[in-house]
């Protein structure tokens, strides 16, 4: 499709029905078509006419199973309908050309795809996709690609998860016929991650963002991970993530160590991940591993172990809409990572109480079918709420009373994954 017809499709509201279908609210059509019309123009820009396509990957939200993924455990998470969308072409030679924003272009070889920089950065995360894509045995060729996103940064959206997934699936269907599955991205996405980045990261972001809607993921076997997609109703809740701008000043490290001191536990019974433990013979010997771990070691571990059960719960409530029980247990869920997780905020920062009292205020405007926790890796000042939608207003206004520099995002799950648009 040439830029041109593009435009006036999005004109004259021939693409109202797609766009409506992928994020969900009608009265966010001017936004979006706007937005699309502007990447258009700004890939003219920068590339030059031509025969154009575009690609959609979405954020996500965990919705439970805090700190499970990383020791082969189970997860619920979700696609959101706040995305990064690609206006892409072929080009003729073997360069992949990337602009993100208003940020440099990326230029790669896609004959040169070594993991040789010293420095980490969204180069080598195309590096890495390219390259895991070859490894899996599918086509790459040159392109041409302008990415424009509107997911939150630093909210704990995997915006890095949707970059790796929009990325899929461009190459997916510019030179593989898109035979390329959801699940074969979201694992080379944590290749490019882990490799090619230098980050360790679980799975559960590049599968949210890559499968799409409500998906549990048992990571047992996680070479090849359980999925199953949720066919649920919540559509009487919004989903509020409430970044409270004041994140702990090394994160990544927090996580870190969350991730080395389970494995501390799991390594005193010969094992290298939580799963692969007994959670009996767990609980029957925390007396003699006081001896070996950290007491925050154990309570860390005791949260792996109750998550692990509530996730699985969760999936069983959601399966068959009984959203009361499930709310219950996402309030669990919430209460396990404050009090044995503890992963709200660091020691190292004590004085930093802003989830907590996050949370605190929650509680005071939540009804008993409602629920709030913390949001994903913690640390980063970032909470999640299950909002009844006639309640989202004065949820909002309250926290951006006592928080007046946070930014509260309003979301629904959209339905699909990473796609071609057009």
């Amino acid at each position: 499709m040439q830029k041109s017809e593009l435009v006036e499709q999005l004109k004259n509201g021939s693409l109202n029905d797609v766009l409506t279908d992928i994020y969900l609210d009608e009265s966010k059509l001017d936004y979006q078509t706007a937005r699309y019309t502007a990447a258009a123009e700004k890939f003219e820009q920068l590339f030059g006419a031509g025969d154009i396509s575009i690609y959609s990957a979405p954020g996500r939200v965990e919705i439970i199973g805090n700190h499970t993924d990383h020791q082969h455990g189970k997860v619920i998470a979700a696609s959101i309908n706040t995305d990064e969308i690609a206006v892409v072409k072929k080009s003729e030679d073997d360069f992949v050309r990337i602009v993100s924003g208003d940020n440099p272009e990326i230029k790669i070889d896609i004959n040169g795809l070594e993991n040789e920089e010293e420095e980490k950065s969204t180069l080598s995360l195309v590096k890495g996709m390219l390259n895991g894509i070859k490894g899996m045995g599918y086509n790459v060729g040159g392109f041409s690609a302008y990415i424009t996103s509107d997911i939150p940064v630093g909210s704990a959206f995997a915006s890095s998860a949707a970059f790796e997934t929009l990325l899929g699936n461009i190459v997916s269907g510019l030179f593989n016929d898109m035979k390329i599955s959801p699940k074969e991205i979201a694992q080379i996405g944590q290749y490019s991650e882990n490799i090619y980045f230098g980050k360790p990261s679980g799975l559960m972001d590049q599968m949210a963002c890559s499968v799409g809607g409500f998906v549990y993921i048992d990571f047992s076997n996680p070479a090849e991970p359980k999925i199953e997609k949720i066919e649920t109703d919540l559509s009487d809740y919004s989903i509020l993530i409430t970044d409270t701008k004041n994140a702990n000043a090394d994160p990544q490290g927090e996580y870190n160590l969350i991730i080395g001191e389970m494995r501390s536990v799991a390594n005193e019974f010969g094992k290298d991940f939580l799963n692969d433990v007994d959670r009996k013979e767990f609980e029957d010997n925390i007396p003699k591993l006081r001896a070996k771990c950290s007491d925050r070691a154990i309570l860390r571990a005791i949260h792996f172990f109750g998550e692990n059960e509530r996730v699985y719960s969760a999936l069983k409530y959601l399966k068959y809409d009984d959203t009361d029980k499930f709310i219950d247990v996402v309030k669990e869920s919430g209460r396990s990572s404050f009090m044995y997780l503890q992963n709200l905020c660091s020691p190292n920062e004590y004085l930093k109480q802003d989830i907590p009292l996050a949370l605190a205020i929650s509680d005071k405007i939540l009804n008993s079918k409602e629920a709030s926790r913390i949001h994903a890796a913690g640390f980063s000042g970032v909470m999640e709420a299950f909002v009844k939608n006639d309640n989202v207003e004065r949820y909002k206004a309250k926290m951006e009373e006592v928080f007046p520099n946070c930014v509260v995002s309003v979301l629904k799950v959209r339905k699909y994954g990473g796609i071609q648009v057009i």
